[in-house]
């Protein structure tokens, strides 16, 4: 069992970069009690999915930090990456509406998932200018520049995962440290979180390290192994806790080498937005279990690694923790209206069938 975190020296992460007030902060925990093949388990719950009013999940953290420097740089738009049903397209989107910035989402193909249809009907409604994105390199540079030239965006890089972004869930590791300090919950042996482009995991780390808790995340891989693999976890983990240490000198230049990380991919599925038997009976469990509402392409991979392994034989003397990550936010979408088509580029309309 891990010892409660030591916050007296912590330096005031918070203050280090400037953001936009955007998320629903501290985001509570709750605690179950299951009865399992394995015997009575305890499990604490991060509801994450309640940071933001419009949209929450772990994307809001991370973009309050990223909108805030585009809003330093006096930009005049945010660009981003995804699939069709991407959340970090869709909540970066919605955010930056939010807060005047039109936004360029560029967008490529995934497996058809009962989220897609919603994003892109509501990146309609609210006026996201959605461009068709792939192909070979040549041809990804040539739709860039034809949509960014001259045009003053701010870039975001997919899933918000640059040191910016990850900083957004340094603090988070604060927060729950300081939640655990305050006797909400036991600190956590094991945290559990999707990876897809691995910045949320990295961030959780090098937060809980900061704050003095030895717990060891999983971060449950979501996504391939060009995007989310160790020497891509390595690089934003070290670019971080660069960047934090430059900020303030008294954080520890090589604390990212003391993180308790471990990547997981057995829960892949066999592809990004795929799914199989576990994953389902998962989200299945979440519901049942958990009153949690999960989904397929995320938070259902994570969950089955929670479930694996709270029915291991010594799960019983260890404590868990599963960091929600998808957002239950009611989204601002009027199901009455027709949709612009012409809004679309022709190959995604068959995602609204």
């Amino acid at each position: 069992m891990l010892h409660g975190p030591n916050l007296s020296s912590l330096p005031p992460l918070s203050g280090l970069l400037g953001k936009e007030t955007l998320a629903n902060l501290p985001t509570p925990v709750r605690q179950y009690r299951l009865q399992l093949p394995s015997g009575n388990r305890e499990l604490s719950v991060k509801l994450d999915n309640l940071s933001g009013d419009i949209y929450g999940g772990n994307k809001v953290r991370k973009l309050e930090y990223i909108l805030h420097r585009a809003r330093q740089k006096r930009c005049e738009r945010i660009a981003t990456f995804g699939t069709v049903g991407s959340h970090h397209a869709l909540a970066t989107s919605l955010y930056a509406d939010r807060l005047g910035y039109p936004c360029i989402c560029f967008l490529s193909h995934q497996r058809p998932t009962p989220n897609v249809s919603t994003s892109l009907r509501m990146h309609v409604q609210i006026g996201t200018s959605v461009v068709r994105y792939g192909g070979a390199y040549r041809n990804r540079l040539q739709i860039l520049r034809e949509n960014l030239w001259g045009r003053h965006p701010w870039v975001v890089p997919a899933g918000g995962t640059n040191w910016v972004g990850c900083y957004g869930f340094v603090c988070a590791g604060v927060e729950l440290a300081e939640q655990i300090a305050a006797g909400l919950l036991p600190p956590p042996d094991r945290l559990y979180v999707a990876a897809g482009t691995m910045g949320t995991a990295a961030g959780l780390a090098l937060g809980l390290t900061v704050s003095g808790l030895e717990t060891e995340v999983h971060a449950v891989r979501v996504s391939d192994t060009s995007v989310c693999n160790e020497d891509g976890l390595k690089h934003i983990l070290t670019k971080t806790a660069r960047m934090m240490h430059r900020l303030d000198s008294s954080i520890p230049r090589r604390i990212s080498q003391r993180v308790n990380l471990r990547l997981r991919h057995e829960f892949y599925a066999g592809g990004y937005a795929h799914s199989n038997e576990e994953t389902e009976a998962a989200i299945r469990f979440a519901k049942d279990e958990l009153d949690l509402e999960l989904e397929e392409t995320y938070t259902g991979k994570a969950m089955a690694a929670v479930i694996r392994d709270l029915n291991e034989r010594h799960a019983g003397s260890r404590t868990f923790l599963f960091w929600n990550t998808y957002s239950s936010a009611e989204l601002p979408l009027d199901a009455n209206a027709s949709v612009d088509t012409d809004a679309l580029p022709e190959e995604f309309l068959r995602y609204l069938m």
